[in-house]
């Protein structure tokens, strides 16, 4: 059951980055070029993905356990520190420069593949360092 809803979450994820043309680096740079061409379309997706979080925290608050799993997985994070700034800053870049953001990213191995290999190649190369750098410092 857990591996259905698992593909069932990522298909209808898959479906709104595709219908929301959040797939499209242009329409994604567009969308950041606030002092250019600006395309603020992305701004109802954001409130879409902005609801759906909502309703989620929602439902988690109703709830003392998960319909299919053990215990909520819920980022439990309450400061902004180094690492947060860090990282957000460091995504956004890579978002500004390319268009693509993880999800996104993905779907470029088919719709543009030589694009989509770069950046998956850049993001496995990048989440390896960190998964490394975390075992190196744990030790």
């Amino acid at each position: 059951m857990y591996a259905f809803v698992t593909f069932i979450t990522g298909l209808l994820f898959g479906l709104g980055l595709a219908i929301s043309e959040m797939t499209n680096p242009a329409v994604v740079i567009g969308f950041l070029d606030i002092f250019g061409d600006w395309n603020p379309s992305l701004i109802a997706v954001m409130g879409g993905a902005i609801s759906v979080g909502m309703l989620g925290y929602w439902i988690k608050n109703k709830r003392l356990s998960p319909i299919i799993a053990n215990e909520w997985q819920v980022p439990n994070l309450k400061h902004i520190d180094r690492k947060l700034l860090i990282g957000a800053g460091l995504f956004g870049i890579g978002w500004g420069l390319s268009g693509y953001c993880p999800g996104p990213g993905l779907t470029a191995l088919t719709n543009n593949p030589m694009e989509g290999i770069y950046f998956v190649g850049a993001l496995i190369i990048g989440s390896s360092i960190h998964h490394f750098q975390n075992v190196l410092l744990r030790k």
